[in-house]
């Protein structure tokens, strides 16, 4: 425990508190990026916890929601908390609300110094939330977002939280009912392996800071405050990998020279695709509006614009 808590710099065992665990949260959320990179390199991951603590501390990778909720359960279980896992969705532009169990969502209760109150911790929505949300109706601002808790249409007694509208989602909403780990088997397995999955098909990496969002999608790195937004695209190999290990952490030690090369091609391939495509629906649209004048909803292709698989 003592070294998964460095990793994420916290520097002691607290007692459960609510201060404690905002701690523990925005110092993971700060730490240990969200990324698809091993699927990227073709390395299987299970949702076993302690595998995945392992990856975190000594590779320094972090995964998705299955892996990063599922260790951050098990940290906060062993420090005592009280935690539930949940059946969740995640609503991305093009899709609409629904639990489909492509999210693992957490929820905290019996805090000492709460102990009426419920929380949302999540560590698996890429640039979603910094520090616990209580789950109570309202709006929380957290930079460089504002988030919304509401009660779900899609789950009984449910949630939701509504992303801001420059996020890289619409919402998620989750069922109240206790989950296991291994309920999620199967969407993991979907997620990872699956050619139609936006886990394959392009290589994501997010670092959620506390003013800051970090985003590598493919070679386009995008950052993001409350007042000012980036978007640079990486041309190098060189520029890549030093973009990984500067700015998310990653240093990528324990690949080979083949493997880096292998990847760095990957994602230039993933790149070349989205722009390629990006380029023909441009065309169709401008058609589209040409031959239908009164049209009212543009395209939108921007690489920061809500969509279930940017690039």
């Amino acid at each position: 425990m003592t070294g998964f808590l460095n990793r994420i710099g916290v520097a002691e065992v607290e007692p459960p508190s609510l201060a404690a665990l905002s701690r523990l949260h925005s110092g993971f959320a700060e730490r240990v990026p969200y990324g698809t990179l091993d699927i990227q390199l073709g390395r299987p991951t299970s949702l076993d916890p302690i595998e995945s603590a392992h990856r975190i501390v000594r590779h320094r990778r972090g995964g998705y929601c299955f892996h990063l909720n599922g260790v951050f359960a098990a940290l906060l279980r062993a420090l005592g908390y009280q935690v539930t896992m949940h059946h969740a969705g995640v609503q991305t532009a093009s899709t609409d609300p629904e639990i489909n169990k492509n999210h693992l969502a957490l929820s905290v209760c019996g805090l000492p110094d709460a102990p009426q109150s419920t929380w949302l911790v999540d560590l698996g929505l890429g640039d979603g939330i910094y520090e616990p949300i209580p789950l109570q109706g309202g709006t929380y601002h957290q930079e460089p977002f504002t988030y919304r808790i509401r009660p779900s249409d899609v789950a009984t007694n449910g949630w939701r939280l509504e992303h801001d509208p420059a996020g890289s989602f619409i919402g998620m909403d989750f069922d109240v009912t206790p989950a296991r780990l291994a309920d999620f088997a199967g969407m993991h397995d979907h997620l990872s392996t699956s050619p139609e999955s936006s886990f394959v098909k392009t290589c994501v990496i997010i670092r959620r800071g506390g003013a800051r969002i970090d985003t590598l999608r493919a070679k386009t790195l995008s950052q993001r405050t409350r007042h000012t937004s980036s978007m640079t695209i990486l041309n190098s190999q060189s520029d890549w990998f030093a973009a990984l290990n500067d700015i998310f952490g990653i240093p990528m030690t324990d690949l080979s020279r083949v493997e880096r090369e292998q990847l760095w091609r990957r994602v230039s391939m993933q790149h070349e695709t989205h722009h390629v495509e990006k380029s023909f629906t441009s065309e169709e649209n401008v058609r589209s509006r040409r031959t239908t004048p009164h049209r009212t909803t543009p395209y939108c292709s921007d690489a920061s614009a809500n969509s279930s698989d940017p690039c």
